[in-house]
């Protein structure tokens, strides 16, 4: 569901380059797009469903449990709500602060950002009702949900481009809304009918509500520094004109694998691993822990490559169409090129960090999050007026090794990890293959997008069935 999620979104993000490019408006509707997406990763799939799902795995799946989780959250998001619709314009003073001197960009990103903040409640709301869902093991509507937004955008921008890219912003600004209604709608109906009914009651201060809400802030306090990571590069990126852009569209293309591999592992572990955990079962979480490496790293380490390799190409023929120009294209290929490299200490973070927070432990986490926030953004700021918005992908490299870094050790100290010779040797064999295989890649001719194509084919026919077998006798 997520490589389908995520292809759907590269639809989604052509038309946008299509009708917007990688300039003024687009640069307005990922900068308001950025909010809503700050308070689901932080309220939603980041710090909440991080500690909801071991407390309500803990508690036996207690329905009670979640039906004040679930009304505490609905009441935290509408105070939410009104306070940021009333002061949108310091909010974006301080997110993009480069818009403030272009006459009329900072007036209408307050405006859209107003408008897509009431997708912050209902996004928020669906990413909890998915926790709950994952919790019962069951991740394919969860998985679905993000399908839907791109699909209703796709639909949007289809029937908005005969209109001017201002009345393409409003339009897609408000489905974006639209979307998460129907998302948290779907979801709510869902749960109703398969495991209990998850309605609204009166929110009571219990015991366990006050130890979430402690363990609750201290993982908000350890994912915002990882948004304020993402904040503090869109600041800096305000400052050069389209780098808010190109740097969504280098996140975009980055993200495709470690979506589909690095949190699909993720969102499962954390729930088998909680449950091992809870039975004290040290032997399964090592087990699961070392088979989601390898099974990862199979696919994660070509994927930086095939990415360092085909950049170029990839940018130029997935985007290069109406409003997008080559110089956008180069921007994007540069960025991508460096942010890549931190794939496989992403992947290896998230195995880290969702081990410990199945141990009930938010506070390690948060720890290494500091440092790597401190790391990176000294990076961004030191070097930004050298080589640019550059600095962002660079700093966020540097910062993703050393919390994963930090992460491992603090799993190793506490004996919740151990590694296996054979994922070792697997590890190294992937990489090499990888190198291998991209350095033949590096000189293929590839002059359209059926090339390209064919390009990617071959290498992924050489190499995964080698890479499995491998896997397999190691």
């Amino acid at each position: 569901m997520t490589g389908i999620s995520r292809i759907f979104g590269f639809v989604r993000d052509m038309l946008i380059a299509r009708f917007l490019g990688a300039g003024r408006m687009s640069d307005i509707f990922f900068a308001a797009f950025k909010l809503p997406n700050l308070f689901r990763d932080l309220l939603g799939e980041g710090a909440l469903s991080t500690v909801f799902v071991p407390m309500f795995t803990d508690q036996k799946k207690d329905d009670y449990f979640a039906k004040n989780v679930f009304s505490w959250l609905v009441v935290v998001l509408l105070g939410i709500t009104i306070v940021f619709e009333i002061v949108m314009p310091i909010i974006i003073m301080v997110l993009a602060p480069g818009f403030y001197d272009d006459p009329g960009k900072f007036e209408l990103t307050v405006l859209v950002s107003r408008i897509m903040f009431g997708y912050v409640i209902f996004v928020c709301v669906a990413a909890f009702l998915s926790a709950v869902l994952n919790a019962f093991s069951r991740f394919i509507l969860a998985a679905f949900m993000p399908i839907l937004l791109n699909l209703m955008l796709i639909a949007s921008l289809i029937f908005a481009g005969r209109y001017s890219d201002i009345t393409v912003l409003y339009i897609i600004s408000g489905t974006v809304v639209l979307s998460g209604i129907v998302q948290s709608s779907i979801l709510w109906l869902r749960i109703r009918k398969k495991h209990f009914g998850l309605n609204l009651i009166v929110p009571k201060w219990t015991p366990r509500i006050k130890q979430l809400f402690r363990r609750l802030g201290v993982s908000i306090f350890g994912n915002g520094f990882y948004q304020i990571n993402i904040i503090i590069g869109t600041l800096v990126a305000s400052f050069q004109s389209g780098a808010v852009s190109w740097l969504y569209y280098s996140d975009r293309i980055v993200q495709l694998p470690f979506a589909i591999i690095g949190l699909a592992a993720g969102t499962v572990l954390l729930s088998s691993l909680s449950n091992a955990i809870a039975n004290k079962n040290m032997r399964s979480v090592y087990i699961q822990q070392n088979s989601s490496i390898r099974q990862s790293l199979m696919l994660i380490l070509p994927s930086v490559v095939g990415l360092f390799v085909l950049a170029k190409p990839i940018i130029r023929f997935l985007f290069e169409y109406g409003a997008w120009t080559p110089a956008s294209t180069n921007a994007v290929a540069a960025a991508i090129m460096i942010q890549v490299l931190a794939l496989p200490a992403m992947m290896l973070s998230q195995i880290y960090s969702k081990t410990l927070y199945a141990a009930q432990d938010v506070r390690t986490p948060v720890k290494t999050s500091i440092i790597s926030l401190i790391v990176s953004s000294a990076i961004y700021l030191g070097i930004f007026s050298f080589i640019g918005y550059l600095a962002v992908p660079l700093g966020t490299v540097i910062g993703g090794y050393l919390k994963n870094y930090l992460l491992g050790r603090a799993c190793k100290k506490r004996d919740l990890f151990r590694l296996e010779p054979r994922t070792i040797k697997s590890a190294v064999f992937f990489g090499l293959f990888s190198v291998l295989l991209g350095t033949a890649l590096w000189f293929v001719p590839i002059t359209n997008i059926f090339s390209l194509g064919l390009a990617m084919l071959g290498f992924g026919t050489l190499y995964l069935p080698i890479a499995f077998l491998v896997s397999k006798k190691i």
